[in-house]
């Protein structure tokens, strides 16, 4: 009863590594490096050139808001100035407290514009960022779809994909015949206009003080960087 028993495990152990032999040998593994194939498609630095298009545009019209602002709360310090100078009369010393308080009222008002301008305009960047993105990721998606049918592979992992602590990748290992990343930048960049290249970063400005709107336009965020 034993010998029967052993016989019989030996012979399911046997059968099922016969079994994940053979599916191993029928699965037909691929992997891609999609952060890699993201920042190597001319169309991602394309739209980088735009978005530093459009946050150059802010910028400057947020300048020269800036300006107006500042340029605002010089005339009321001079006017704080004028009121205190002893030589002046009552009535004089009434007239300039008008103009410093309507002048007051309308630095208010385009500190509220500037806020609300800085708002819009972000969002509105932000709304590029995203469309520009799920574009290129679109694209992307229906090359490699477009591989993976025709190369029939049955499971495809992500190279540059990490697990949720974000420090290990979830490919540890795989053998460098398994990518098909390059096939898939090549397909891509195939009707690339000459001369394209990848545009330099462009440098933020520090802001300035803390009594004031804050003058530097925030990075609309890194279209190089696959989204996740």
């Amino acid at each position: 009863m034993k010998k029967s028993a052993l016989v019989t495990i030996i012979g399911l152990v046997a059968f099922s590594a016969s079994f994940a032999s053979n599916a191993q040998a029928q699965l037909k593994i691929g992997t891609i490096d999609m952060q890699k194939v993201f920042t190597s498609y001319y169309k991602t630095h394309d739209a980088e050139d735009k978005l530093k298009e459009a946050q150059k545009a802010y910028k400057d019209e947020l300048d020269q808001r800036m300006d107006d602002y500042k340029k605002n709360l010089d005339v009321i310090n001079k006017l704080n100035e004028e009121m205190n100078k002893p030589e002046l009369s009552g009535a004089a010393k009434d007239q300039k407290a008008q103009e410093r308080d309507a002048k007051i009222s309308e630095t208010k008002g385009l500190e509220k514009e500037i806020s609300d301008f800085r708002q819009q305009r972000e969002r509105q960047i932000q709304d590029q960022l995203k469309r520009m993105r799920d574009g290129i990721v679109d694209e992307i998606m229906k090359v490699v779809d477009d591989q993976v049918k025709a190369q029939n592979y049955d499971i495809v992992f992500d190279k540059s994909g990490f697990s949720a602590n974000n420090i290990v990748p979830v490919l540890l290992y795989s053998k460098d015949s398994y990518d098909f990343s390059d096939s898939v930048i090549t397909k891509l960049n195939a009707n690339r206009p000459l001369g394209s290249v990848s545009p330099a970063p462009v440098q933020q400005k520090p802001a300035t003080s803390a009594n004031t709107p804050a003058t530097t336009v925030k990075p609309a965020g890194d279209l190089s960087k696959k989204p996740r």
